[in-house]
């Protein structure tokens, strides 16, 4: 049975590989130019891929391009510009209704607080570490689907609750080390680390995955 500094010291050498792999993905592959673009952005992102957000999102700031604009617009035509993230009506709603939020609640801009952005419609903590991390370089773990799956899999965490597990990373891992962490792992579950069907014989982390190496001992 590993013990809880067994883990952490394991968690410690896989961040350090990961690093040593991608040192370069340190934030989200979200596109954005301020925080709003970005909180829109993520909400956007659910279900649908961070790319196609890429494509769809400039053409949705044109029109649009502050919460001031956003708060305004007419569902109709957000629905519309946002159309090929999938789940286009629910999420024109929220975006309009985050847009509007900001607005009576913050004078237009982006809070910089857990609770303040968590109580804006259509923000989950994910989303609101995407932007605290990123825009405001607070520490945080943001776990996506990719974070959730990866810390079952590595076993440092055997929550499936994103919340819980967020809290057992944070448990781990050094605080300096988690934006980055959650990003790197997110870039390698993407890469390597799939969820059909995980590249176990070209895995950096092998040696410290206890599901790749049950995999290893059995063939």
């Amino acid at each position: 049975m590993e013990s809880f500094e067994e883990k952490r010291a394991r968690a410690t050498r896989i961040a350090q590989a990961l690093a040593k792999a991608y040192p370069e993905h340190t934030r989200t592959a979200l596109n954005w130019r301020n925080p709003f673009e970005l909180l829109i952005s993520t909400i956007l992102a659910a279900q649908t891929t961070d790319a196609k957000v890429n494509e769809v999102a400039p053409h949705l700031y044109a029109r649009f391009p502050d919460a001031h604009a956003l708060s305004k617009a007419p569902i109709a035509e957000v629905e519309q510009l946002i159309h090929a993230t999938g789940f286009f009506r629910n999420k024109a709603r929220m975006a309009v209704r985050c847009a509007q939020a900001l607005v009576e609640h913050h004078g237009g801009q982006v809070p910089r607080t857990m609770d303040a952005l968590t109580a804006l419609p259509g923000v989950g903590r994910k989303t609101a570490n995407v932007v605290l991390t990123n825009c405001f370089g607070a520490p945080g773990i943001v776990v996506d689907t990719h974070v959730i799956r990866l810390a079952g899999r590595l076993e440092l965490s055997t929550e499936t609750d994103p919340e819980a597990i967020e809290r057992d990373l944070m448990s781990l891992l050094e605080e300096t080390e988690w934006s980055a962490f959650c990003h790197r792992l997110t870039h390698f579950g993407r890469q390597v680390c799939t969820a059909r069907m995980p590249a176990h014989g070209e895995c950096l982390l092998l040696p410290e995955c206890p599901t790749g190496l049950r995999w290893r001992d059995s063939g």
